[in-house]
């Protein structure tokens, strides 16, 4: 670990060692350290996984809260904590109650750990902070993981983004290296990833056709 980031270890494992690898490359092809891609802290934040988990199952070890009202309660306080007013403050328990739709009382218990939250109080919950779906409940791992694939996504459009990406593609792998990379990815969902890249760098550099501009407009 250096300073607040941490360099992904060899022991990762599973779906969350692809997305690491594959946020690794991407990094190193925009010239990117890994302190801008693992910082731990953004990543925490992001996810709603503790730092230390995330330092954790960065590194490959078992890590993470299975206990879903515990989790609840520990996403819910990092929503609190990072997703402030515009003033800096953090919204108050009836705020949070008046927009999530539901009375203070409610709000006071799900905050307090009085009462187990059902799936309609975490969407409520999660549409008022902004966040994503499953934030307030996902596994750890995958929440992180789908972090890291955020990220990913994001990298994906500033590399589509300097040039023309299908020629530096082709140039740095050719066809035949495309094909032979997915083929040794280890599931069919790793490798509609791929095809979901490739999707992106074509819709990114589709050309404009001439006609669209001659068409008439609308008054």
């Amino acid at each position: 670990m250096t300073d607040g980031f941490l360099v992904p270890g060899p022991a990762t494992a599973g779906p969350l060692a692809a997305s690491v690898a594959r946020v690794a490359e991407l990094a190193g092809r925009l010239g990117l350290s890994h302190g801008e891609v693992f910082d731990v802290h953004k990543l925490s934040e992001a996810s709603g996984v503790p730092f230390d988990v995330v330092t954790a199952l960065l590194e490959g070890r078992q890590a993470g809260q299975p206990d879903l009202q515990a989790r609840f309660l520990q996403r819910f306080d990092l929503l609190r904590r990072t997703r402030l007013k515009p003033n800096g403050r953090r919204y108050t328990q009836q705020e949070i109650a008046d927009g999530a739709a539901m009375s203070r009382q409610q709000a006071g218990a799900l905050i307090n750990g009085d009462r187990r939250p059902t799936m309609e109080h975490c969407d409520a919950i999660q549409r008022f902070f902004k966040v994503h779906a499953g934030f307030l409940t996902a596994d750890d791992a995958d929440a992180l993981n789908g972090a890291l694939q955020r990220t990913e996504q994001r990298l994906l459009q500033d590399y589509a983004g300097d040039g023309d990406p299908l020629e530096r593609l082709l140039q740095d792998h050719g066809v035949r290296g495309i094909a032979w990379r997915a083929a040794q990815l280890p599931t069919d969902k790793h490798r509609d990833k791929v095809t979901e890249w490739l999707d992106m760098l074509l819709e990114s550099v589709k050309p404009t056709d001439p006609a669209d501009s001659s068409k008439p407009t609308d008054a």
